[in-house]
């Protein structure tokens, strides 16, 4: 029974250590439209093409997420923290006037888009999104160097944007 143990011990662990997270996007979600305040339509091929040669944190939101809200306050502190750093936020609110609202609301500053179809979308389907808010870093190489962090202060994406 030990070694049984041992053995789906080993497995899983080898399993769970060999889940690559991606460095590049995929062309779906590089093609994927997303919405500008003045209500234009972009890729996010062409928001990326705007930062590029510089780091980039992804903040994907909602104002009605409570979670993304009590993040607000990390997300200052890093941009306070890293002035030099591009934040780009992708918001995933239920309609543009909520998207527009929460970004006035909660002073919400950076490069912002709207996701017109939420999670229902290339971008979302990339990206795996199951929990919000959702941090992203892609470095000055246009390389994916955080994929998936939950917490605005998380030591991961702070380590990848001090490098």
């Amino acid at each position: 029974m030990k070694k049984l143990s041992l053995v789906i011990l080993t497995v899983v662990t080898f399993l769970s250590c060999n889940k690559q997270e991606p460095v590049q996007f995929s062309q779906e979600a590089l093609n994927d439209t997303f919405v500008t305040l003045t209500e234009q339509e972009v890729t996010l091929q062409s928001i990326l093409n705007k930062h590029k040669g510089k780091t980039i944190v992804i903040d994907i939101w909602a104002s009605w997420c409570s979670d993304c809200i009590k993040n607000m306050p990390k997300v200052k502190n890093l941009q306070a923290q890293f002035p030099d750093l591009e934040y780009v936020f992708l918001s995933l609110d239920r309609s543009l006037d909520s998207w527009k609202h929460g970004i006035n609301k909660y002073q919400v500053t950076g490069d912002h888009y709207y996701l017109p179809n939420a999670k229902d979308c290339a971008f979302a389907d990339f990206v795996n999104i199951s929990w919000i808010p959702r941090y992203m870093v892609i470095n000055k190489a246009s390389e994916i160097v955080v994929f998936n962090v939950i917490e605005a202060d998380d030591e991961k994406l702070l380590e990848a944007i001090k490098n």
